[in-house]
């Protein structure tokens, strides 16, 4: 699964190339996942293997700050 930030907040979440939403959160990024047919807890989503976040990691999910 990647992820990169949106200039409106939140991350595209894609798995195989597959846009399934946009997660605001790591309650988010699990269901996406628990969709994708990949169980995994919130509080496992910073660790996991599967995600390559890309930029910032999953503390930063918001919108992107000014330059």
């Amino acid at each position: 699964m990647r992820q990169r930030r949106s200039p409106t907040g939140g991350r595209r979440v894609r798995v195989d190339g597959e846009i399934l939403g946009l997660a605001h959160n790591v309650v988010d990024v699990a269901e996406f996942l628990r969709q994708a047919g990949l169980e995994i807890t919130p509080g496992d989503v910073a660790q996991s293997p599967w995600i390559d976040w890309r930029g910032v990691g999953p503390e930063r999910l918001g919108p992107e700050p000014p330059p």
